[in-house]
């Protein structure tokens, strides 16, 4: 396990336990904001390839708004995704040790411009419905057994290992067969893990219920946080007071702004309804990583942290 642009790895988990730690917003957004065009299959992965400066960027609007977590842009970065792009193994292997590194390039100019709070990179591990494209990792249920899945998860997660993140964020996960196959993916890589599930309401987007979801993690070592991520705002008390009360350990949790994805036509529809006040009754149900997750900018992270360390 490497260190941190300020410390060591493992005071990630000490941060939990000692209160709040702020994650970041939708990376696909801040992209696009900057101008970049995402109507890919690979979505911000495939500026891996072709722009790695404006993923360092995004990550660094994000710690310069208050962030003290980098999720990298390995979200929908597969071997596989890659290989349909004409990526080799060794390139597409290259591309996600980039995204770590590009995370850790931009808490190094975070801080050398200043910022001095320890700041932290979790490699995203994105479900197997990512990779197809189709809007399915809001579905689950892909039709592949337990050990189908860990097969298509542990390479990337051997790989997203291996460039040191601090963590690793198996998020984003539509069902329970696919979170048992991740945490058979992670054994023994030597790195701590969040799973983090997408919701509608108190059940999984397959239908499963939040208590039989979150137990999955309950007695698993390497799992520092369990939540939820890519749901409504208003879906997130209730999930929050089940994760804590299951698995006893700290939840993670970053929402959408409140908008929906039509997967069809590839675009958000709806209106946001994020606010920042609602974190203060997150964290007092348990949650201790706080962010944002699509639709969700710097701005709104800079709130959360104002509110966070206003009300700690």
């Amino acid at each position: 396990m490497t260190s941190n642009a300020s410390g060591t790895a493992s005071s990630l988990a000490a941060a939990l336990a000692a209160g709040t730690v702020v994650l970041d917003g939708g990376m696909s957004n801040q992209l696009a904001s900057a101008g970049h065009d995402l109507s890919d299959e690979l979505w911000s992965a495939r500026l891996l390839m072709e722009s790695p400066e404006a993923i360092t960027e995004a990550h660094l609007a994000y710690f310069e708004a208050g962030a003290d977590v980098a999720i990298t842009a390995s979200y929908q970065a597969t071997f596989e995704g890659f290989a349909k792009r004409g990526v080799g193994h060794d390139r597409a292997a290259e591309l996600l040790s980039l995204s770590v590194e590009s995370a850790r390039e931009a808490a190094r100019r975070a801080q050398a411009g200043g910022v001095t709070r320890p700041l932290w990179v979790a490699a995203s591990v994105g479900p197997y419905g990512a990779m197809l494209a189709d809007g399915s990792e809001y579905r689950g249920r892909y039709g592949l057994s337990v050990a189908e899945l860990e097969a298509f998860h542990r390479p990337r997660v051997e790989v997203l290992a291996a460039a040191g993140p601090d963590v690793l964020a198996l998020e984003t996960v539509p069902d329970v067969d696919e979170a048992a196959a991740l945490l058979r993916a992670v054994r023994g890589v030597g790195v701590p893990v969040w799973l983090s599930y997408s919701i509608a309401g108190d059940r999984t987007r397959a239908g499963q219920p939040l208590e039989e979801a979150f137990a999955l993690a309950a007695d698993v070592d390497e799992v520092i946080a369990v939540g939820v991520n890519c749901c409504a705002p208003e879906d997130v008390d209730g999930a929050v007071a089940v994760a804590a009360r299951v698995t006893g350990k700290p939840v993670v949790v970053y929402p959408n702004s409140g908008e929906a994805w039509d997967a069809e036509a590839r675009a958000w529809r709806g209106r946001s309804s994020f606010a920042a006040d609602e974190v203060v009754g997150w964290r007092d149900g348990g949650a201790r990583l706080i962010g944002g997750c699509c639709r969700v900018g710097p701005g709104a992270i800079s709130e959360i942290a104002g509110v966070l360390s206003g009300g700690a």
